[in-house]
């Protein structure tokens, strides 16, 4: 097995990154992840303003996937996702879906036992999860911390062990990133933070030879989930609800409107995170209806 330190990180998704390490189709590899902050927080009684913002939202990578080629489907299988003993959240004045209220910065230092997140007196069950997870684009650079076709700062909290990931691949080799580590979070990551940690994933990749998914799809034991994002939930919404309606159309043979019909009975719209730049809502779609060979054309 390979493994991949957290010391090689990245800041953008792009062309420009010279791989960190290469890995063939079936090969496991593990990823060490610093957490979203950089490493930077390690007391309740440290300054935000010392931050140096330039060190947030790294992501391990890139990760060269021999026969990846342009019109590919890089399949990711999350095997395994460990998290550190303890984590951060952080609360930014104007950030968050309560941008407009004034409100100070804040610390949490939450330390993870037996499988819950202590936060003060309260136990909360942990489920760690992969934040940002994406291949580069086709030109040009896309930060970390923004999401888009490639994935990206997706904040989606199913994506944890058990599940697969597809992605469009857009250059050669894909070049594969991942981090932002959450011990758990809730839809929306209404603060702008969750419980933010270090923590190792393990991976296998596989590939689907020239063809593609418009969105990112992750695949759960019961789900496919086309991952949209927009300007604002409204167009993140529309756009996941569309791909969702034209992925009917194609499996069931229906005219737009029979398929738009069925949307509103079988389709779920569930918001991934509510406060970056974009906006990000998954369309969930129960496999009794719909195939991967709908999904990805």
């Amino acid at each position: 097995m390979k493994v991949v330190s957290r010391s090689k990180v990245v800041y953008s998704f792009s062309l420009k990154n010279s791989p960190v390490e290469y890995v063939k189709p079936g090969e496991l590899i593990m990823i060490e992840t610093e957490d979203a902050l950089g490493g930077q927080i390690r007391s309740e009684n440290y300054l935000l303003e010392k931050i140096d913002w330039s060190m947030v939202n790294g992501a391990t990578g890139p990760i060269f996937v021999e026969g990846a080629e342009t019109g590919d489907t890089l399949a990711v299988d999350i095997l395994d996702v460990k998290t550190a003993d303890h984590g951060v959240i952080v609360v930014v004045p104007k950030n968050g879906v309560l941008s407009s209220k004034n409100f100070n910065a804040s610390v949490k230092i939450v330390k993870i036992r037996d499988g819950f997140a202590i936060f003060d007196r309260v136990r909360v069950k942990t489920r760690p999860m992969i934040g940002t997870i994406g291949v580069s684009p086709e030109a040009g650079e896309i930060p970390t911390g923004s999401l888009g076709r490639h994935g990206g700062n997706m904040d989606v909290k199913k994506l944890t062990a058990g599940t697969r990931l597809y992605l469009p691949v857009f250059v050669e080799g894909a070049l594969f990133a991942a981090g932002d580590i959450h011990a758990l979070q809730a839809d929306g990551e209404l603060c702008v933070s969750s419980v933010e940690v270090a923590g190792e994933v393990l991976l296998r990749f596989s590939l689907i030879k020239n063809k593609t998914p418009e969105w990112p799809i992750l695949e759960t034991h019961d789900t496919f989930e086309i991952l949209a994002c927009g300007e604002s939930l409204n167009e993140a919404a529309a756009i996941a609800t569309e791909s969702a309606v034209v992925a009917l159309m194609r499996e069931h043979g229906w005219s737009f409107e029979e398929a738009y019909m069925f949307g509103s009975i079988a389709v779920d719209l569930e918001i991934n995170q509510a406060v970056d730049p974009k906006k990000g809502v998954r369309a969930v779609i129960p496999k009794e209806y719909i195939t991967l060979n709908s999904l990805i054309k």
